[in-house]
């Protein structure tokens, strides 16, 4: 048997398992997949207890920060942003450690989720975003936007000061981005999408004028509850709302290409029936 968790805390809200669960069985794979609650504090000791039977891990909040000192290696764009959500036991290595040991490799899907999820809405192209939020989600959501051509964004986080790394990031790939306080009121005209890596029932006191919920798209990634508050007043004013699911779909594609082939970058075979399959598992 193969197995497979993601972890998280909190985690029985996760849809993940649905996801999975439903493109090993249109890929005909034995499969399991189970949702763990973790935390960083044992992480380290979950992860080194795992046995032959393990193939991978998903990993969501608080955990992608947590998993990059286990490592052996890391993806480009895990490397990039400082995180990862996905860890591959790969055991086909062993001969080339010389403790015989499995090595440790992570990548980074939550980038190619955030594009995808963009595309699938209609955006192809981005200029200026907001992004509320400074932790490791928002770290994914500056990559992506700059893959699709932002060339600004503003981060509006509770504390400034502990929001240097997004900072940082955003100067190494080549975006003018700005970090405000929650309290220091919204900057400039609308942009082209305000996007949320909060959870959906934090209380962050911003007010978005009618201008601004009418003319940019709201990318929120919370899906549960959904919608949530922030994405409620945006609809109630007639603007374009993304749910996080499109981003959890895309970057759960991906991650079973890491799972299946060893890599994010091989699609599945048949792999729009298997895309179907886990979009179907989590429209019930």
């Amino acid at each position: 048997m193969t197995r497979l968790a993601v972890l998280g805390s909190p985690i029985g809200h996760s849809k993940s398992p649905l996801l999975h669960r439903a493109a090993y069985r249109e890929l005909g794979l034995d499969w399991t997949y189970d949702a763990v609650e973790m935390t960083g504090v044992t992480l380290a000791e979950f992860v080194a207890g795992r046995d032959a039977s393990w193939r991978g891990l998903s990993l969501t909040m608080p955990l992608k920060h947590d998993v990059m000192p286990l490592l052996h290696t890391a993806d480009a764009t895990a490397q990039l942003t400082g995180v990862a959500n996905t860890l591959l036991f790969d055991r086909s290595a062993r001969s080339d450690s010389p403790d015989g040991a499995v090595r440790l490799r992570g990548f980074n899907t939550d980038v190619y989720g955030v594009t995808r999820a963009f595309r699938d809405a209609g955006v192809e192209r981005l200029d200026d975003v907001w992004i509320l939020g400074g932790g490791a989600t928002a770290a994914s959501v500056i990559v992506a936007v700059r893959e699709l051509g932002a060339a600004r964004a503003t981060v509006l986080v509770r504390d400034p000061a502990r929001a240097s790394g997004v900072a940082a990031l955003g100067a190494s790939v080549g975006l003018d981005l700005e970090v405000l306080a929650f309290g220091a009121g919204l900057p400039g005209d609308a942009p082209d999408a305000v996007v949320s890596t909060l959870p959906g029932h934090s209380e962050h006191g911003l007010l978005f004028p009618s201008a601004v919920r009418r003319s940019s798209v709201l990318f929120d990634v919370a899906y549960d509850p959904w919608p949530s508050t922030l994405a409620g007043a945006w609809g109630d004013g007639g603007g374009t709302v993304i749910s996080g699911l499109g981003m959890l779909l895309h970057q759960a594609l991906a991650q079973v290409r890491v799972f299946v082939n060893g890599t994010p970058d091989a699609p599945l075979d048949d792999e729009a029936a298997v895309l179907a399959a886990m979009r179907e598992a989590v429209a019930r």
